[in-house]
C-alpha cells in the first residue's frame, strides 16, 4: 500500500483536483453535489494515481538514474521489489479508476464523455509503451499540459459553460501554456538521466538552455492572455511571472549542468501552493 500511495505522489493531489472543483463550483455558482464530490475525488486520488504510476513504472530504469526519485518527486522501489510493486501500482491505478469512469461517464453528454476519454487516454499515452507521448518532443509539454488542464475542461464540457467566452478562453490558453512551460522547464533537470536511458524529451531534443528559454516566453505569454480577461480577472495576469523569473535563473544552463535545474524545479513545487491559494482569493473577490 505504501508503494501505491506514493506512487501517486500526494503533494500533487491537488494540482488536478482543484481545477476541476473551482471550475464546478464557478460554473454552477457554489452547488455541491455527488458529481462535484465524486468528481473532485476522482481528479484527487485515482487520477493521480494513473498518472503518476504508469510513469513511474515504465519510466523506472529512467528514473534509476535519476537522483531526484524517491521522495516528492517521483515513488522508487528497490530493483528487487520493483516487479512486484509495478504489478500492484497498475491493478490499483486500474481498480480505482474504472468505477469513477464508469458513474462519471453515466452523469455526461457526448461532448462531456469525450472530453473525459480524452483527457484520460492522454495520461495514459503520456507514459505507457508504444505511445510514449512524453518522448516526442513538444507533443510532450502539449500532453502534459493537459493533465492539469484537463479537469477544468472537463468540468466546464460537462455543465455546458460557452468554451469562447471572455471569462473562460484566457484562462484555458494560459493554463495551458502554464502546464507546456512547466513540463519543459521539468524535463531541463532531467536531460542527462533520460539520454543515459535512451529516452526522449523537448529538453533532450533541443536541449537545456533552449527549453529554458521556451518556457519562459511561454510564461510570459500566458501572462499576456491573462491580461485579457474582465477586471478583476485580469490581476491573474501577475500569477506567471514568479514562474518566469524562476526559470528565467538558469538561462546559462548547459546539458552538462542540467541537474541544477532541479532547485528551480523545487521552487516551483512551492510556488503551485502559493499561487493555489493566491486564484483561491482572487475567486473569492471576483464572486463577491
Amino acid at each position: 500500500m505504501r508503494d501505491v500511495v506514493a506512487a501517486s505522489r500526494p503533494f500533487s493531489w491537488i494540482n488536478t483536483a482543484y481545477p476541476f472543483a473551482a471550475g464546478y463550483l464557478l460554473a454552477t455558482g457554489g452547488r455541491v453535489d455527488a458529481l462535484f464530490v465524486v468528481g473532485t475525488l476522482y481528479f484527487l486520488i485515482p487520477y493521480n494515481l494513473l498518472m503518476y504510476g504508469i510513469n513511474d513504472v515504465f519510466d523506472y530504469e529512467s528514473d534509476l538514474r535519476n537522483p531526484r526519485k524517491g521522495g516528492i518527486e517521483g515513488a522508487l522501489v528497490p530493483r528487487d521489489q520493483a516487479k512486484i510493486a509495478h504489478r500492484r501500482i497498475l491493478w490499483a491505478a486500474a481498480l480505482t479508476n474504472v468505477p469513477f469512469l464508469a458513474w462519471l461517464l453515466l452523469q455526461g453528454d457526448l461532448a462531456a464523455n469525450v472530453t473525459l476519454g480524452v483527457v484520460v487516454f492522454l495520461v495514459v499515452a503520456y507514459s505507457a509503451p508504444v505511445l510514449r507521448f512524453k518522448e516526442r518532443a513538444f507533443v510532450d509539454s502539449f500532453t502534459s499540459a493537459m493533465h492539469f488542464l484537463g479537469p477544468l475542461l472537463y468540468a466546464l464540457v460537462l455543465l455546458d459553460v460557452p468554451l469562447n467566452g471572455p471569462s473562460v478562453w484566457p484562462v484555458l490558453v494560459a493554463f495551458l501554456l502554464w502546464g507546456a512551460a512547466s513540463q519543459a522547464f521539468g524535463a531541463v533537470q532531467d536531460v542527462t538521466a533520460d539520454r543515459e536511458a535512451g529516452l526522449g524529451s523537448v529538453a533532450t531534443v533541443v536541449g537545456a538552455r533552449a527549453t529554458v528559454v521556451l518556457a519562459f516566453l511561454a510564461y510570459l505569454v500566458a501572462a499576456a492572455v491573462l491580461a485579457l480577461l474582465p477586471w478583476p480577472g485580469n490581476l491573474a495576469a501577475i500569477l506567471p511571472i514568479p514562474y518566469a523569473l524562476n526559470v528565467a535563473r538558469f538561462r546559462t544552463i548547459t546539458d552538462d549542468d542540467a541537474p541544477r535545474a532541479n532547485a528551480g524545479w523545487r521552487t516551483f513545487l512551492w510556488l503551485n501552493l502559493v499561487t493555489g491559494f493566491l486564484v483561491t482569493m482572487l475567486l473569492i473577490a471576483m464572486n463577491l
